[in-house]
């Protein structure tokens, strides 16, 4: 039986609870706005990135007991983030997922679109591996072709800094990869101050 290598999109999400979210930001503007403001972007993302039949849509959570809570819509499908640094847990997602090409997104990034993700999974066709850069030196996106095998990019990454899309580049050297466009995520006031006013 000949094997399908089916696209998968998994956005990486927190269940919306204050004080567990959007820390940085929550400094800045308070827990209940920010945390009203994480509840509003992951839904908009959710919805605007699953149901395309280019892909299936899963959203990979945390703490891993919010997998069975309601708050997850129908065109996804949840499954737990499990343990681990940031890193750990997108390996594993990388691992374990069916066979064929994976992108995984944030959660926090206004600014990603279907055609982001469409684009990714183009770029795989030629490449090993796909970045979105963020402004801030990390990435919003990451997508590996898993072919003939997935390979493990995220070790030793210092993530939440400016170095983790060099930490991880590193990692693939001698590997193909490719570039989207940079957009912007929103983990402090002053990213949020600049979303609005190149939104307004």
């Amino acid at each position: 039986m000949k094997k399908t290598y089916q696209p998968h999109l998994v956005v990486m999400a927190k269940l919306p609870a204050m004080g567990r979210v959007k820390t940085r930001l929550a400094a800045g503007i308070g827990a209940v706005v920010a945390t009203g403001f994480y509840r509003r972007e992951l839904g908009a993302a959710l919805r605007r990135l699953s149901g395309d039949p280019r892909w299936r849509t899963w959203v990979a959570v945390a703490p891993d007991t919010a997998v069975a809570l309601p708050f997850w819509p129908g065109t996804v499908e949840p499954f737990a983030q499990g343990p681990g640094d940031l890193g750990q847990r997108m390996g594993r997602v990388m691992r374990d997922l069916p066979p064929g090409p994976v992108i995984i997104v944030g959660s926090d990034i206004p600014a990603l679109s279907p055609n982001h993700v469409a684009r990714g999974f183009a770029l795989l066709g030629g490449h090993d591996a796909v970045f979105g850069p963020a402004a801030d030196g990390g990435y919003y996106l990451v997508g590996l072709k898993r072919l003939p095998g997935p390979l493990d990019p995220f070790a030793d990454v210092r993530w939440s800094g400016p170095h983790a899309l060099a930490d991880t580049l590193a990692n693939l050297a001698g590997r193909r990869v490719a570039f989207l466009d940079m957009l912007a995520d929103i983990d402090t006031v002053e990213d949020l101050r600049r979303f609005s006013y190149s939104a307004g």
